[in-house]
């Protein structure tokens, strides 16, 4: 019996010695960057509220998604988003805007205050586009400005972004993703400003 044991745990030593060892397990984020107050805003007394993003085909957890083509989609596995993606796009907007002081205040969905506006949002893409030997970030999201009060659409937007990542991994798709998130948020607030 004695050498039995012997043997079972000699060989879990030596099976634990020879396997290789994992990458580690890197969690990224979106970092904000300046965003400047506008002088003017016609929402300067108004609130408004930052709906959660929704998806219609794209997984919303803390995987990080990548695509060969059309048909074929990834992730990978060492590399994973600090908080799910609609929590982080949530954030950053509410960041973003209230930076930006276009509005009175920025909330999000679940506060109990009285917005006179809320924006919604539709993700359509959200992930690292690899094609041959270049690779790009790709971002595809849809907003919807509503008046809250009669339930109006306002006027409603699709903006897309395509950025170079610098390398062909995670890391590369997190920083041009990041490039794309600051284009995005420019864009976006000077289209709520617009009178279209």
């Amino acid at each position: 019996m004695r050498e039995i044991a012997v043997a079972a745990l000699s060989t879990l030593l030596l099976t634990g010695c020879m396997q290789e060892s994992l990458p580690p397990i890197t969690q990224y984020t979106l970092v904000s960057t300046g965003i400047s107050s506008v002088s003017h805003s016609p929402y300067a007394h108004k609130v408004l509220q930052v709906a959660y993003p929704q998806s219609l085909s794209l997984p919303m957890g803390v995987r990080i998604y990548y695509s060969y083509g059309p048909m074929e989609r990834g992730k990978y596995e060492n590399a994973y988003w600090a908080s799910a993606v609609g929590q982080m796009v949530q954030g950053r907007l509410i960041e973003r805007l209230s930076a930006a002081k276009l509005f009175k205040a920025v909330i999000p969905y679940s506060s109990s205050a009285n917005a006179d506006m809320r924006l919604e949002s539709v993700i359509y893409d959200f992930s690292h586009h690899i094609r041959g030997d270049t690779s790009y970030a790709v971002l595809s999201i849809r907003f919807t400005l509503i008046d809250t009060q009669t339930g109006e659409v306002i006027k409603s937007k699709r903006f897309s972004y395509k950025e170079t990542t610098p390398t062909i991994d995670a890391k590369g798709f997190v920083l041009a993703l990041n490039r794309a998130m600051a284009r995005m948020e420019r864009s976006l607030i000077s289209w709520i400003l617009s009178k279209k």
